[in-house]
């Protein structure tokens, strides 16, 4: 059965990925208390990892799908750590977001929105975080964008 947040995305046309797993030594997320700490989720689809640099060969609407991708998974992981039920989410604390850019590069922000976008969208006032949006030379694997997450849960 789905809950409310669950509707919300199918709504919106969104089905979350499976929570992906670790690509290095670390855990995908850790819980304290209620704060629930989510590892860096990179910008991925259906179709594999979402590759460019934001200034060079990317558009800051590409970066924005990008972010809203890595958005999906971080909310894959909270899912995951909630034992299957979104709606024990209560709401999202903070981001910190990478953008693989040129050094001239200055649309991060822009980028970012792209999570923040979809976060607002399908979880409301439970969406609205605190925020940091910068720019990173590279990032593993050469992907567009690097997003992790704070959020509290019940």
């Amino acid at each position: 059965m789905k809950g409310n947040f669950e509707n919300k995305l199918s709504d919106e046309g969104i089905t979350l990925p499976d929570a992906p797993a670790p690509a290095a030594n670390y855990v995908p997320y850790v819980q304290v208390g209620n704060v629930l700490y989510v590892s860096g989720q990179i910008s991925q689809n259906e179709s594999g990892l979402i590759l460019g640099k934001l200034g060079e060969n990317m558009t800051t609407e590409q970066g924005a799908e990008a972010a809203k991708f890595c958005a999906m998974s971080l909310l894959a992981q909270v899912k995951s750590a909630c034992d299957g039920d979104l709606d024990r989410l209560v709401r999202v604390i903070k981001l910190t977001g990478f953008v693989n850019s040129t050094p001239d590069f200055t649309q991060q922000p822009q980028v970012i929105n792209g999570a923040s976008d979809l976060l607002g969208n399908v979880l409301g006032d439970a969406g609205k975080h605190a925020r940091v949006a910068v720019s990173a030379n590279s990032l593993p694997l050469g992907v567009a964008v690097e997003i992790d997450g704070i959020f509290q849960i019940s």
